[in-house]
């Protein structure tokens, strides 16, 4: 069976749970604290040293740290995964977009506002997040009203890297009112077989 490392709050870590249930793998959950420094423990650092979540270990004991790199693993060879290569590479390139362009300011902003509760003391650095994330919003909102999905017909794990964060944007001071070619397609995802929500 497999074993989850997460912070059951973490899109990183919702992006694995919600491809296992959608993909019917059968897994457990290690919840580590990050806000009381969990990961930094000596237990936690022997199985990933860069201390971070979430960490997927395979049945066979393998261990694989950063979110796309495991949903990736995951998805190979499955309805989440286009078979044609150059699709194939476009959920990478929606992948990287996430990790680079999204995650860094919509994640971060929903950590400072819902998970430290700290408003004020990253005041500055939210003035920046929101200019940026909204940036991103803008890309997918406009990529959206082309298709249904990010890459082909079909939903994928570049959906699901991108909707962990961006159906709690709101957690981050973010609103999507302008955005409804991004609120539709969240509904077609909350639409997909074997749909979870990030909190159970």
């Amino acid at each position: 069976m497999y074993r989850l490392y997460e912070f059951s709050s973490s899109g990183n870590c919702y992006k694995l749970r919600l491809a296992m249930a959608q993909l019917n793998v059968p897994f457990e959950r290690v919840e580590k604290n990050i806000t009381q420094g969990e990961t930094r423990h000596a237990d936690f650092l022997a199985i990933n040293p860069n201390g971070r979540i979430p960490v997927l270990v395979t049945p066979d004991g393998r261990v694989l740290p950063e979110s796309n790199a495991a949903l990736w693993y995951l998805a190979r060879d499955s309805q989440l995964m286009p078979d044609d290569a150059f699709e194939q590479a476009q959920v990478l390139q929606w992948m990287f977009f996430e990790q680079y362009n999204h995650e860094p300011n919509i994640a971060t902003s929903r950590y400072w506002l819902h998970v430290l509760g700290e408003a004020e003391k990253y005041a500055q650095g939210l003035k920046e997040k929101q200019q940026k994330g909204y940036e991103a919003l803008a890309i997918m909102e406009l990529h959206l009203q082309r298709q249904d999905f990010f890459v082909g017909t079909d939903y994928s794990i570049a959906d699901i890297a991108l909707f962990a964060y961006t159906h709690v944007a709101d957690q981050g001071g973010f609103s999507l009112k302008d955005y409804p070619s991004i609120r539709a397609w969240l509904t077609r995802v909350k639409a997909e077989p074997g749909f979870v929500s990030m909190v159970a």
